[in-house]
């Protein structure tokens, strides 16, 4: 209900009714005695109490699925649903020879996959709703996370063929500031590494356009909107590399699960799987 804003909502990811849902939930606040809801016309947000409540549901629900898959574990196999999430990078660039190399070794796993931003993915692991992240890892740590890096993916400076960057005998950021970018949204891991290494250097950027689709940013440097950075695996035939004097830009890909989460033999596996793959080059597809 939290998360949904809405009654009906709620009872359609339940597969409950809605007035089953709204019984429910004034169980509870008979209960506690106290209102967790505001209704105001269609729309329902959590009442200060509801939100001091959320937390600890969420822990709650947490509890239950650890003990789940404890139960299941007993069973001895490798066996059972895995949630996991990823980018959309990671998943078109990086995971696809270990979902097939660990759907081969353990055939019993359903992994229910969930392609979104790495930052998106954090929040998910810290509320406990997704066991297992395949992301780009956060510049600075969180201690309710833990953070196991796998691949170090260098970042490049591209350009179309045609920018006047390209034929320039020697680049600096400087002269890049002076054009307009197309980057990766700032607030993202990747755009961060960006936009720290222009504010050290006292640096302003121009950027014409941000998005976290870095293939769309590929294709938007491609036709000459402006110069971007990009995982150096990205580099095809549609963009130049610049190189800038004096600069090396790299982001970590790796796992993240919470702290406080016993993982399941099936992560448990999988981890095993991408970590003993890590060295494998990113899969190049035709996705231009």
């Amino acid at each position: 209900m939290a998360e949904q804003g809405s009654f009906s909502l709620a009872a359609e990811r339940l597969h409950l009714t809605q007035p089953a849902v709204s019984k429910r939930i004034a169980l509870l606040e008979q209960q506690l005695q106290c209102s967790l809801f505001d209704r105001i016309g269609r729309h329902v947000s959590l009442t200060e109490a509801g939100s001091a409540l959320l937390p600890h549901a969420r822990r709650i629900v947490q509890q239950l699925d650890q003990a789940t898959q404890a139960v299941r574990d007993l069973s001895g196999g490798v066996a059972g649903e895995l949630r996991l999430a990823t980018s959309h990078h990671i998943g078109l660039h990086r995971l696809p020879p270990v979902l097939s190399r660990f759907s081969r070794h353990y055939p019993e796993v359903q992994i229910d996959i969930d392609f979104l931003d790495s930052e998106h993915a954090y929040e998910l692991i810290q509320q406990g709703k997704v066991e297992l992240a395949v992301v780009t890892l956060a510049p600075g740590g969180d201690g309710s996370v833990i953070a196991r890096p796998v691949w170090h993916d260098p970042l490049c400076f591209m350009a179309a063929p045609d920018h006047p960057l390209t034929s320039a005998p020697q680049l600096t950021l400087a002269a890049l500031a002076d054009f307009p970018a197309v980057l990766p949204g700032l607030g993202t891991y990747t755009g961060q590494i960006v936009k720290g290494l222009f504010r050290q250097h006292h640096l302003a950027l121009q950027v014409s356009m941000a998005t976290n689709y870095l293939e769309t940013l590929r294709m938007m440097a491609s036709v000459g909107l402006g110069w971007t950075v990009l995982p150096a695996s990205m580099l095809d035939d549609s963009l130049r590399s610049l190189e800038v004097e004096g600069v090396a830009m790299a982001r970590s890909l790796g796992t993240i699960y919470h702290r406080g989460r016993s993982l399941s033999r099936a992560a448990q596996a999988f981890l095993a799987t991408l970590e003993d793959g890590a060295e494998m080059p990113p899969t190049p597809l035709a996705d231009r």
